[in-house]
């Protein structure tokens, strides 16, 4: 098998440090990087060798033989760079959101749809080791039914210093558990949300999830905790007796490159999926999904309290 001929959109701080990484730990050529800020895609191109290093994306997507295209660029341009790649003809990795609405999510979709191509999102908690190790028992036939899920997600009032009206908070971090809540347990039909917020910029939000299947389910998520603590954890409840708690640690000393974040396995996913492998990847699918749950807590955030229903479809999108 060939290498996979790509392009990457966006290179910055979290391109750098946690995507670029771990893809090239794969089977690609990175032939193009594309950044507004022309000295951050220098430094990205000198750093893989790449051969054409561009400010506008169109100039990239105009090079032959290109199959893949890469991008970590913001809710607002992942609605059109995707769907310029798709209409390329190339798959599409796209760090999360999916867009800045359900409805920018449902449009990609369906150019996907109409070109035939996959387009991965940026779900990684779907595979971090902890998490795929917690999946497995949760989805194994002597742990039956999920009755419950209780989950927190937090982080510090700096990382979205200058956004009190929250909507980096929602878009770049509250997203995660939209997909990882309905992966573990069921389709979310309605949510109830409970706030608090003691000052500009600091946070608070209980909700409260109810499953298309009967379990409920709690997720702290919150501007107020510092990220030098540990700001995340997840349980899942079933009605079993007689069972000890299974818990995992990583063991820093091991000589073995665990995937605690879970970039490589979710880019190793997104390769095999569109190889002809069944995987369970975290598509443009998931993240319509995954976006509709959070605008109905962005909704239930703004009246607190109040049960809000899950859009069954995006109607900006007519679909």
């Amino acid at each position: 098998m060939t290498a996979h001929r790509m392009l990457w959109i966006g290179c910055g701080r979290h391109a750098e440090q946690m995507l670029l990484p771990q893809l090239m730990r794969h089977d690609v050529e990175l032939v193009g990087v594309c950044d507004l800020d022309a000295s951050a895609a220098a430094r990205i191109g000198r750093r893989y060798g790449v051969a054409h290093v561009a400010t506008d994306h169109r100039e990239l997507l105009a090079l032959p033989g290109i199959d893949v295209v890469g991008m970590a660029a913001g809710p607002v341009a992942h609605r059109d760079l995707p769907i310029a790649a798709l209409e390329r003809g190339c798959h599409v990795f796209m760090e999360k959101p999916c867009g800045a609405s359900a409805a920018d999510a449902q449009a990609i979709a369906s150019t996907a749809a109409a070109a035939g191509r996959t387009v991965g999102g940026g779900f990684m908690k779907r595979f971090s080791t902890a998490n795929r190790i917690a999946y497995n028992i949760v989805k194994s036939p002597e742990f039956g039914p999920v009755a419950g899920f209780f989950g927190v997600y937090m982080t510090a009032p700096t990382y979205f210093a200058g956004s009190v009206d929250y909507r980096n908070f929602y878009l770049h971090h509250c997203v995660h558990y939209m997909d990882l809540v309905r992966y573990f347990v069921a389709p979310v039909e309605q949510v109830t949300v409970f706030r608090h917020e003691p000052a500009p910029g600091k946070l608070l939000l209980h909700v409260h999830f109810g499953f298309a299947n009967g379990a409920i389910g709690t997720v702290v998520l919150g501007t107020l905790q510092s990220r030098g603590t540990p700001m995340e954890r997840l349980q899942s409840v079933t009605l079993a007796d007689g069972v000890d708690t299974l818990a995992w640690k990583p063991n820093f000393t091991a000589a073995a490159n665990e995937d605690f974040k879970g970039y490589n396995a979710l880019f190793g996913a997104f390769f095999a999926q569109f190889d002809g492998q069944v995987t369970d990847l975290p598509t443009i699918d998931d993240g319509v999904l995954a976006m509709r749950v959070l605008e109905a807590v962005i909704a239930g955030s703004e009246s607190p309290g109040v049960a809000i229903r899950v859009a069954a479809k995006s109607a900006a999108a007519g679909v």
